[in-house]
């Protein structure tokens, strides 16, 4: 099979089945094995002097890792039965949506519920969110992590194959534990940072084009060529702008982290800035929509190629 047929059946395998608890209670999944090594790296390497070199070092041992390890599970003779598992693990489009509605939920309940449950897929501090807040939360998070989390590795893997997508996931994983966001891992973290922005880049701007092309594309793609370069990720703003643009609503904005305040612009600012829970639930609909999409782009390419 060819990467076109694995990635359509994998992508099904995961909208279909998630991430089964029941597997990952009894083995480690491929994404914490990847955590505990750069928690070693770091834990190890990260003090005394040349933090930066070392970063360098540990980024180039995770891409050569990784890579070597997806040349060596293509040529097992399974006919692209691991291969397969593998693509479908490393998707996460069933899980963000369960965790996204996870947050409309609880929020329609209680505010409290509502600051819990967004606390678990975003960084910034939510205790004092309001109502509108953890909804603008959620939402910026689910078109992130779709970008992220579901086209970017699916666009890796076409590209490369097996290496593609695990070279990915680990640079993504490593810039999400040492970004270097914080003074601890400003030097050690650049160089994963910054590659998983290089990695980021085309996947986040093809994630904007399919969300504003399935729903309103001559609107749409005026809000998010004009407000996407007012967000603080060079590669967030895109599909955060797409998503603000086809539901009508402000995202972005001032926020906190760790409990100083940071006042960032608003993306589509003109828009409606009050949200609730249902605008989490469009926001679900239009993922679930452009998921459809991509799948369908993938069957007509099976047909064509």
């Amino acid at each position: 099979m060819g990467h076109l047929e694995i990635l359509l059946i994998a992508i099904i395998l995961d909208a279909v089945f998630g991430e089964p608890d029941w597997i990952w209670k009894r083995i480690p999944h491929p994404i914490e094995v990847t955590g505990n090594c750069i928690r070693w790296f770091d834990d190890t390497l990260n003090t005394g002097s040349f933090q930066k070199i070392k970063g360098f070092v540990v980024t180039g041992i995770l891409v050569l890792g990784a890579g070597i390890l997806g040349w060596i599970l293509t040529k097992l003779p399974d006919f692209g039965l691991i291969e397969i598992i593998v693509v479908a693990v490393l998707l996460a489009h069933k899980s963000l949506v369960q965790h996204v509605m996870n947050v409309a939920v609880a929020l329609a309940q209680d505010i409290t519920l509502g600051r819990l449950e967004v606390a678990k897929i975003v960084g910034r501090t939510t205790d004092q969110l309001q109502p509108s807040d953890v909804t603008r939360a959620a939402i910026e998070s689910a078109a992130e992590n779709f970008s992220d989390g579901v086209i970017a590795p699916a666009l890796w893997y076409l590209v490369f194959g097996l290496p593609g997508i695990l070279i990915y996931k680990a640079i993504n994983t490593a810039d999400s534990m040492i970004g270097y966001k914080t003074e601890k891992h400003s030097d050690f973290g650049y160089p994963a940072a910054k590659l998983d922005d290089i990695l980021n880049w085309v996947p986040a701007r093809f994630t904007s084009l399919i969300i504003c092309l399935t729903h309103k594309p001559r609107a749409s793609f005026d809000i998010v060529l004009d407000d996407a370069s007012l967000h603080r990720s060079p590669n967030a703003g895109w599909p955060e702008a797409a998503m603000a643009a086809v539901l009508g609503i402000a995202l972005a904005g001032p926020r906190s982290y760790d409990g100083q305040k940071v006042d960032y612009p608003y993306v589509n600012a003109q828009a409606r800035h009050q949200l609730d829970p249902e605008d989490i639930r469009r926001s679900v609909s239009t993922l679930n929509i452009v998921w459809t999409g991509f799948a369908l782009v993938l069957f007509l390419g099976i047909l064509v190629f």
